[in-house]
């Protein structure tokens, strides 16, 4: 049996890197772009899920990242 990590390992990553305030956020509280301030808004949440939601599925699906392991 075949199973594809690809999806699994892009998802956690771009989870990790996309956290509204861990590396930046758009859009902050008093500018467009804050990096590293540990904060986040409602607003800066549903922006962040946009943007995790179009690289991921350009990454897994348009280019087709796979990682199979076969057990």
């Amino acid at each position: 049996m075949m199973v594809d990590w690809g999806p699994v390992v892009v998802s956690v990553a771009l989870f990790i890197l996309l956290s509204p305030g861990l590396l930046l956020q758009l859009p902050a509280r008093t500018r467009i772009v804050e990096f590293g301030n540990m904060t986040t808004s409602g607003i800066s949440i549903l922006i962040h899920a946009v943007i995790y939601f179009c690289i991921l599925t350009i990454l897994t699906i348009a280019i087709g990242i796979h990682i199979r392991s076969g057990v």
